[in-house]
């Protein structure tokens, strides 16, 4: 690759996309609230502590099965507060329309995005629109920043993971990015898949009123588990051993993969977190979770060791360790 030119894996999430932060924007922002690297920016202001976060949307397509663009830049952006700890409250919009898109595509967008907000329990407060020449953007792309107030008491970190702890995950892997392509390539697969696209802050909030002992929350989106899982483990100078054989994969996600030559390990989620949580406070963690829609297939998929600081393996079915390191390259673009 010519790394002095913007690839489309400098998107991706992985390694091209830690180059970039690290090269251009780190050295450009430098500042101790940037360098908390987190899903967001944890600020105390006025003896508040809040949590801020933006994200864009680029999707395509972009409707799909299970969500839409204007769904996902609400559901994002409202699970990368809630990983701070933190009640998301207030969100912005911005919109850049290309001229010449149909308007009831952009009515049906900012429906979605309002009945996300309702479930979320969230406002969009603020925002704006710009319109660019034909051929300049592809249909729509959209921005949304929010901010909510940290919990009391809890702490979240990537850096807080420690030796002994479990680690949970609350569903199965890979099925917005599968939605995603199969809409976008017009495949078709035995079963359906539908994206995971939906908020968890309930769930979030649900968890640490039970358990305000979690020590770190993080949604697997680009780059997938094992890129997220890389970056806590070098955050917090930890290894990570994963159990192959408790990694929840659907059936038809499996099949796709298999046929399709990726890895659900590094395919993006959107309705997906990880927890890290001391051994004691599992089961009640996992109680939690089995009663909310969106965690009733939690369950533990490995451990934080002493071993082997900044990596992460996982143990195979059939009794050896693989190293997943972070992803390479993109395996698809454009899936958020």
């Amino acid at each position: 690759m010519n790394h002095e030119l913007i690839q489309m894996a400098h998107g991706s999430g992985g390694k091209l996309s830690h180059d970039l932060i690290r090269n251009v924007m780190w050295p450009a922002f430098a500042n101790d609230i940037l360098g908390q690297m987190h899903d967001g920016a944890q600020l105390t202001i006025n003896h508040a502590r809040l949590a801020f976060s933006t994200d864009s949307y680029v999707v395509k397509p972009l409707f799909f099965p299970g969500g839409d663009i204007g769904k996902l830049a609400v559901c994002g952006t409202v699970n990368d507060v809630a990983m701070n700890g933190a009640v998301p409250l207030y969100l912005s919009a911005g919109f850049v329309l290309e001229e010449g898109f149909p308007m009831e595509s952009l009515r049906r967008i900012v429906t979605s995005m309002q009945k996300a907000a309702d479930e979320a329990g969230v406002h969009i407060v603020t925002g704006d629109t710009k319109v660019v020449e034909k051929g300049a953007v592809d249909g729509i792309y959209i921005n949304t920043a929010g901010i909510g107030q940290i919990i009391d008491g809890i702490q979240i970190s990537g850096q807080n993971a420690r030796p002994h702890q479990d680690i949970i995950l609350n569903g199965y892997l890979g099925e917005h990015s599968l939605a995603v392509m199969s809409e976008r390539h017009g495949l078709e697969f035995p079963h359906s898949v539908i994206s995971d696209c939906a908020p968890l802050n309930g769930l979030v909030a649900e968890l640490l009123a039970a358990v305000p002992q979690i020590k770190v929350l993080r949604d697997p989106t680009r780059g997938g588990l094992a890129t997220t899982l890389n970056e806590i483990a070098s955050q917090s100078q930890v290894g990570i051993l994963l159990d192959e054989s408790r990694i929840p994969v659907s059936p038809a996600v499996q099949a796709a993969c298999d046929i399709l030559g990726f890895d659900p390990l590094y395919m993006a989620n959107e309705g997906k977190m990880i927890v890290f949580v001391d051994k004691e406070y599992t089961q009640e963690v996992l109680r939690v979770m089995h009663q909310n829609i969106y965690g009733r297939q939690a369950r533990v998929i490995g451990e934080v060791i002493e071993k082997s600081p900044g990596k992460v393996g996982l143990r195979t079915q059939i009794g050896g360790v693989r190293l997943l390191d972070m992803l390479v390259g993109d395996q698809l673009p454009r899936i958020c």
